[in-house]
């Protein structure tokens, strides 16, 4: 390997590819921003001489007509070189990113004469193909400028994964709140007994001991536990083996307050006790 750590940025227009550019610059990257794909490879080579900087961060568009097979022919000459690198891509729901550009008044790149929402869907069409083939892939639908760097600082900051570990996020969630777009598994605990019926722990949440109390003690719970932490066992230590660097995981009930939060929790505790670090985020806990 060469030591150089090549980030690639990309995504929705509106999704905060520029806001992700300056945390990642706080964090000690080298940004470029708006730079063509096509030109990867001759930065990175020009790179390759210098012993400073070792960490870039590259930011690419969608603007070029020849986007996707330029990146791909980029991304090709990187792996020859023998250089680590990363995709990220940025998304958001399309009603999130009609109200960005709404609120900002400024132009989609692929709207064209037409309106913000035609050139969201071009877009997307365009991107989809990128966006299956990213290494990570992070929702800011419900993230705002403090939320998305607290994000990118639990993936590039101190104890960010390297080549050969994998970092594994857990997100809690409400069915009706919608579905994350950037977690890699699934899992529905709406089968269990809701909390929400009991008076006294309605108003509760399940980081409180008497919601978790009452959830773990339900035998579907502990035998949903035990049948996930083998599933983990074995697949795992095969993402590690396939190079992946992150996995996220998502778990939901009907609300996001109760049964999610306590399964997101366990499932937390699980991840670390086969040995991967584990973060855990309950996205709308204070939302029921």
């Amino acid at each position: 390997m060469t030591g150089l750590d090549v980030t690639i940025i990309t995504g929705m227009s509106g999704a905060g590819r520029s806001s992700a550019a300056d945390v990642l610059e706080d964090l000690g990257f080298f940004v470029i921003d708006n730079l063509p794909p096509a030109l990867i490879p001759k930065v990175v080579e020009l790179a390759r001489g210098r012993e400073e900087p070792r960490r870039f961060v590259l930011v690419v568009d969608v603007r070029s007509g020849s986007f996707i097979h330029d990146l791909e022919g980029a991304l090709g000459e990187l792996r020859e070189f023998g250089i680590a690198t990363r995709v990220v891509f940025l998304d958001a729901g399309d009603d999130a990113l009609l109200r960005r550009f709404e609120e900002t008044r400024r132009r989609h790149p692929l709207a064209g004469s037409e309106g913000v929402i035609d050139g969201i869907i071009r877009e997307r069409a365009l991107l989809e193909t990128l966006k299956g083939q990213a290494d990570l892939v992070v929702d800011t639908t419900n993230l705002n400028v403090h939320s998305l760097r607290d994000r990118l600082h639990e993936l590039f900051g101190d104890g960010a994964p390297t080549e050969d570990t994998l970092q594994t996020s857990v997100v809690s969630f409400g069915y009706k709140h919608g579905i994350p777009v950037d977690v890699d598994l699934l899992f529905d605990c709406r089968f269990l007994p809701n909390p929400h019926w009991i008076d006294d722990l309605r108003p509760l949440t399940g980081n409180d001991d008497a919601v978790r109390g009452y959830v773990l003690g339900q035998p579907e719970a502990t035998a949903f536990l035990a049948e996930l932490e083998r599933l983990f066992a074995l697949v795992l230590p095969a993402y590690v083996n396939e190079g992946k660097a992150y996995l996220s995981i998502g778990v939901g009930c009907t609300g996001g307050r109760h049964r999610s939060v306590v399964i997101g929790n366990e499932l937390g505790r699980v991840l670390r006790g086969l040995g991967f670090d584990a973060r855990v985020h309950h996205r709308d806990v204070a939302r029921g």
